[in-house]
């Protein structure tokens, strides 16, 4: 979610995921023999790095801590900003990283160096990538999983990328796997502001709708605050403007991500979807100090001012297994957030029963 803070190698195919190459890390699957096969994952991270590469500069041995610690079979980041392969007026390649630049060369080769090191060696990584430093996806699966199928958009074509590397929808035996990086609402009704969110949110709904086959469970930033409890300062969000613009429709105005047709249209996915917000099934009550994933800039009339955005939504058939879902960041001072301005989520479910299976 981008308010005040100024997108692994090449893609993997649908039957053999293949690793960013590394040199502990293995080409096409080659390593999967070697490791027990799970069926499953049963535990995930999200977070919205705000740049993956400044995050690995500046804050990779305190992340890479965490991760070792909680060992989440999947982590779906967001806001990667590392743009895609592809030199300049040639086709884009969304799903590999650039390097025909000496400097893209040298940012690649740092990133994958930390993608490479424990524990992050020990995952398959796919990217979706926009043209420039945008926007942009990636998804990690443990190497004892074997997702069926990788997809990167939201009709589920393998080759086909979102726009701005928005999507990675994985496909397990039992499950789905959804990461997307929401569009931020904006704040005029503009075709980059709110006539995009709308069609997102339109698109997301077909989806939700026409994947029911299969339990979902949806993750990242998705940019909106469903309820008054999912924001620190209800009044402040609901009266922000932009330069003292108020939008024509009533219900346009307030910040993005807490704007009352925003927070409609995701009720009505949740609803239409049968879905179940994970954190809020668990956590009925607001929690100034760690109910909130994204904060403003500690310096300015945004101190304090915090917003649940990142989520992990499940298909109802999958609440009774819910057994955790936490944000990991607290206060004010964004301790948890490891340098960007959204703290890590998690989820657990708990193990399914064999007929589930």
């Amino acid at each position: 979610m981008k308010r005040f803070f100024k997108p692994i190698e090449k893609e993997g195919s649908a039957k053999k995921p293949s690793l960013s190459p590394s040199k502990n890390g293995a080409e096409n699957g080659d390593a999967l023999p070697e490791v027990d096969v799970k069926k499953e994952p049963l535990k995930f991270l999200t977070w919205n790095a705000n740049s993956l590469l400044l995050r690995v500069k500046s804050n990779w041995p305190e992340f890479s801590n965490f991760v070792s610690n909680l060992d989440p079979d999947v982590i779906a980041i967001q806001e990667v900003r590392m743009p895609a392969a592809g030199s300049k007026g040639a086709p884009k390649k969304p799903g590999e990283l650039k390097d025909d630049t000496s400097s893209s060369r040298e940012e690649k080769q740092i990133l994958m160096r930390a993608l490479s090191s424990p524990p992050f060696g020990n995952y398959h990584v796919w990217w979706s990538l926009a043209d420039t430093k945008y926007a942009g996806t990636a998804l990690l699966v443990k190497k004892c999983l074997r997702p069926l199928k990788v997809s990167f958009s939201l009709d589920g074509t393998v080759s086909k990328h979102e726009p701005d590397g928005r999507v990675i929808l994985a496909e397990f035996e039992t499950l789905r796997i959804l990461n997307t990086y929401a569009p931020n609402n904006g704040w005029k009704d503009e075709e980059n502001s709110f006539q995009r969110r709308r069609k997102w949110d339109k698109r997301l709904l077909e989806f939700v709708v026409q994947s029911s086959d299969k339990p979902l469970i949806w993750c990242g930033d998705l940019n909106v605050s469903h309820e008054d409890i999912d924001v620190s300062h209800p009044e402040f969000f609901s009266a922000a403007k932009m330069n003292g613009y108020v939008p024509p429709n009533k219900e346009d105005c307030g910040q993005p991500g807490f704007t009352l047709a925003e927070r409609k249209r995701f009720g009505a996915i949740l609803k239409e979807g049968r879905l179940v917000d994970a954190y809020r099934y668990l956590h009925k009550e607001k929690d100034m100090e760690c109910g909130f994933s994204w904060s403003g800039n500690p310096i300015g009339k945004y101190r304090g001012k915090r917003m649940r955005i990142d989520y992990f939504i499940v298909s109802e058939k999958l609440k009774e297994r819910v057994a955790e879902c936490e944000m990991h960041g607290k206060g004010i001072e964004l301790e948890g957030f490891y340098g960007s301005d959204h703290c890590p989520v998690s989820l657990q479910l708990s193990e399914g029963c064999k007929e589930d299976k």
